[in-house]
């Protein structure tokens, strides 16, 4: 049952992320479109990370890593990127073991910031080495740094969501966390 709600929520997080373009085209014209190019924020990075933080069982997690990578091919990337690219960052995040640094509001932006920034290199060399437009990996390295950073703004809330998802105890907010 926790599994699926995993899979909804990475849903739903996918469906969020792939219309805020929306939202950042009337504020681009605002205040200007080089300003907010490339700002959308990666949505379901920051849940790959938790389970590969959080999430006890190997089998689990490898697995809902594999099908939340999945729908993010099904919303327009190359069938098998993102599926690929989500279990490598699922199995980095286990493998790192930030566990205890998972706690904080810095802790948690700056994993998700980091973690955006392995994601965008390890879709660059991809693309690279088995795309068929040798130009296309040049254009798309300006937008892994607004990329990873707009990521790393929202991991918080987001880590904070897929905590809400995991049962037990809940962990106990310190009184920095809470202001």
């Amino acid at each position: 049952m926790r599994s699926a709600a995993y899979i909804a929520v990475a849903i739903a997080l996918l469906l969020i992320q792939s219309n805020l373009y929306r939202l950042t085209g009337p504020i681009g014209a605002l205040i200007g479109p080089d300003l907010v190019r490339y700002i959308t924020p990666g949505l379901v990075l920051p849940l790959v990370v938790f389970l590969g933080v959080h999430d006890p069982s190997m089998a689990r997690g490898a697995s809902l890593a594999c099908a939340i990578g999945y729908a993010r091919d099904i919303f327009g990337a190359p069938v098998g990127l993102y599926t690929f690219v989500s279990v490598a960052i699922w199995w980095l995040a286990r493998i790192a073991g930030v566990r205890l640094t998972a706690q904080t509001w810095l802790t948690r932006a700056s994993l998700g910031f980091v973690f955006a920034i392995v994601e965008g290199a390890l879709v660059l060399v991809l693309l690279a080495v088995f795309g068929t437009d040798n130009r296309r990996p040049v254009e798309l390295s300006s937008m892994v740094l607004p990329h990873a950073v707009a990521t790393g703004l929202c991991s918080p809330f987001l880590f904070r969501l897929a905590q809400r998802l995991r049962p037990g105890p809940q962990p106990v907010r310190t009184a920095r966390e809470a202001v």
